[in-house]
């Protein structure tokens, strides 16, 4: 958590997936509120482009 974050604005959540692992932001009128990263274990790497998509959206999901 990088700033404290204001319940009543709306949010922004940008994530992104790679072979190796995931990764999000969550923004709030332009400015980081947190992020946070993860690599992904080895069964998790052999996935397909589809289901590394939905992976990264539960992980989005999760965090915030």
């Amino acid at each position: 958590m990088l700033k404290i974050a204001n319940l009543e604005k709306s949010f922004v959540v940008c994530i992104d997936v790679s072979k190796e692992g995931v990764g999000g932001v969550l923004t709030q009128e332009g400015k980081v509120i947190a992020y946070k990263s993860q690599k992904l274990k080895e069964y998790e790497q052999r996935y397909s482009a589809y289901e590394l998509e939905l992976t990264v959206v539960v992980y989005g999901l999760k965090m915030w």
